[in-house]
């Protein structure tokens, strides 16, 4: 009785260790690294706050699924012998069913939603002129794409990766999630990452590329916008390019959406729960869906590293050509614009137009640029999307 027993305790003792992390062999160091820089994101969110309301969840994400052992719990496991695809999981568990608002492309239009009720788009109409700004700011997607076809990535794969460059997470998740499911874990991380350290990347190339004198500008207040013109813009512009970019129309659709929910003034109640309690439950779900695809043995490959120098170079070109187009229109009217709020003509809203605002008090503290800004900001979310829905309608 004695000796089976001490089997018995035997067994317990081995299998307990086998279950625990500890025990992994393998890649194992790799779930380490990434424990590492897990750690390191959730440093700058809480301690240096860079867009901590992304970079935590995804960090925690990543946090989690990289603890050797968790995976099996947290996500579940694949047959022997079945491949490696999200249908394919047996024994799902908590992180498989946050990750199915990915994988069936949920997330990123209900996140437009909650953008689109919370954007003024006024600056926008009362200053068409944005659009220029937002159009030259899309730079970055077509340099990124060139790039990554330069270094051996598939057409699709390529303009998964070129959309890093709108500065837009949703719609680089959307659109890797359409052309590239395998890539979606890297591009993700690389779109929020990036969007996380915009005031990192932008505030010196605008100090590089104006002067001085340019930087303190004073623009003219905007025209007062109608209500009917604030209503009627939603509506248009969601019928001209359904008309004429159908694959935009999920992500533009639902940004335009949100949006006469706040103009319409009829439905504050739906209006109020796109901004607040909806939008910030899909952006935890989002974060940490996107945070528990980078494991190790799938997020350190050479490919992976290329799609992150990618995504710098992207975020770099694009603030250059908002900044390039913004200084030319200074130019043609003569001082009327300061080319400052041409850095938020990528998709960051609204974190790219406060760092114009930033930049331009550093140097005038009574200069407001902030609704000035705003124009381009909008029009690089648009145009982001548009930008999404030309790649999606390429066959590649």
């Amino acid at each position: 009785m004695q000796s089976n027993l001490l089997i018995d305790f035997g067994k317990i003792f081995s299998d307990l260790w086998q279950s625990m992390g500890i025990s992994q062999g393998g890649d194992v160091w790799k779930n380490y690294i990434m424990l590492a820089i897990s750690l390191v994101l959730m440093f700058l969110a809480i301690v240096k706050k860079f867009e901590p309301m992304l970079l935590l969840p995804i960090a925690f994400g990543m946090f989690l699924i990289n603890i050797p052992g968790a995976e099996r719990v947290l996500w579940g496991t694949y047959p022997e012998g079945e491949e490696q695809i999200y249908d394919n999981v047996v024994n799902r568990g908590l992180l498989w069913y946050i990750y199915y608002g990915v994988d069936k492309v949920i997330y990123p239009p209900i996140i437009f939603l909650g953008i689109g009720a919370m954007t003024d788009f006024g600056p926008l109409i009362a200053n068409p002129k944005s659009m220029l700004i937002g159009a030259g700011a899309q730079l970055g997607v077509f340099v990124a794409l060139f790039g990554a076809i330069l270094l051996g990535f598939s057409g699709a794969e390529a303009a998964a990766v070129a959309i890093i460059g709108g500065a837009d997470g949703p719609t680089a998740l959307y659109v890797a999630k359409k052309l590239a499911e395998n890539l979606v874990p890297a591009i993700a991380i690389a779109a929020y990452s990036y969007m996380a350290l915009i005031p990192v990347i932008q505030k010196p190339l605008m100090k590089l590329l104006t002067t001085k004198k340019e930087r303190m500008i004073r623009m003219k207040p905007l025209r007062q916008v109608s209500k009917v013109e604030k209503i009627m813009f939603p509506i248009i512009v969601t019928l001209i390019v359904g008309l004429l970019l159908p694959d935009s129309i999920p992500l533009l659709g639902m940004l335009m959406l949100g949006n006469l929910f706040r103009e319409s003034g009829v439905v504050e109640r739906l209006s109020s729960q796109a901004q607040n309690g909806l939008m910030n439950t899909v952006t935890i779900f989002l974060g940490i869906a996107v945070g528990c695809k980078a494991k190790g043995d799938i997020f350190l490959t050479p490919q992976t590293l290329y799609i992150l120098v990618i995504g710098v170079v992207a975020f770099v070109c694009g603030t250059v050509g908002g900044l390039l187009t913004a200084k030319l229109m200074c130019k043609l009217t003569h001082g009327q614009i300061n080319p400052l709020i041409g850095s938020a003509g990528v998709s960051a809203v609204p974190m790219a137009a406060r760092i114009s605002e930033d930049v331009g008090r550093e140097y005038d503290p009574s200069n407001h640029l902030l609704m000035h800004a705003m124009g381009p900001n909008v029009a690089g979310v648009i145009g982001s999307a548009l930008a999404a829905g030309i790649l999606l309608a390429i066959p590649w």
